[in-house]
């Protein structure tokens, strides 16, 4: 059911929240936490100081709310790489795929994983932000637990195969791509880790 809008009174909002979101968290990505000032932000944004406390609180609670929805994007990007229409090694490589076309992107250069690079240096004198960090790898393993169980019930695994430990595998590998393409690694040699960590969860391919 779609319902009308309704008219409301007073001065319309000048800004688009999703937007400006958007810019604030490429500013965070850009400089890391720490670095990005209120007036980068504002700039960024194209909203004053006031404008940004009453829409998203302070320079904390806009990053978390960056934070947040980096992770929503996430979930929902890993969630369409990883559909079950398609064996198990098609799913890792073109969610590696993906994740290489972000991590690789960028103005100033590769800019890696926006948790990574940005939330691992808070995370350790910020509770609110570890835990953040946190619930968003975990989100990770499980969205690759799940697809890996799956593979194993379709016998594409053998028995033996714990889809925990290769979830975490599959994350780590994930995590070291952000890492290393940020520290200026050429796609080649991460594309070499993707195809070591595939065969690693699936086994090499039979010849």
């Amino acid at each position: 059911m779609v319902q009308k809008e309704s008219r409301r009174r007073g001065r319309p909002r000048a800004y688009d929240p999703d937007v400006a979101l958007q810019r604030a968290t490429e500013c965070f990505w850009l400089a890391g936490y720490s670095a990005t000032s209120l007036d980068d932000l504002s700039a960024a944004t194209g909203m004053n100081r006031p404008s940004l406390y009453g829409a998203f609180g302070d320079k904390r609670d806009l990053y978390l709310k960056a934070l947040a929805r980096y992770w929503e994007l996430a979930r929902a990007a890993i969630n369409d790489a990883l559909a079950y229409d398609r064996p198990l090694r098609d799913a890792l490589r073109r969610l590696y795929r993906v994740a290489l076309a972000s991590y690789l992107a960028g103005n100033s250069g590769p800019r890696g994983c926006f948790a990574i690079g940005t939330a691992t240096t808070e995370a350790l004198r910020d509770a609110k932000i570890r835990v953040a960090l946190a619930d968003g790898f975990r989100m990770i393993d499980e969205s690759f637990e799940a697809r890996i169980r799956h593979a194993k019930e379709q016998g594409d695994l053998p028995n033996a195969a714990d889809p925990g430990m290769l979830a975490i595998l599959a994350s780590a590998t994930l995590h070291t791509l952000a890492i290393r393409s940020r520290a200026g690694a050429s796609r080649r040699a991460l594309e070499a880790i993707v195809d070591a960590a595939v065969d690693a969860i699936c086994g090499p391919v039979r010849r």
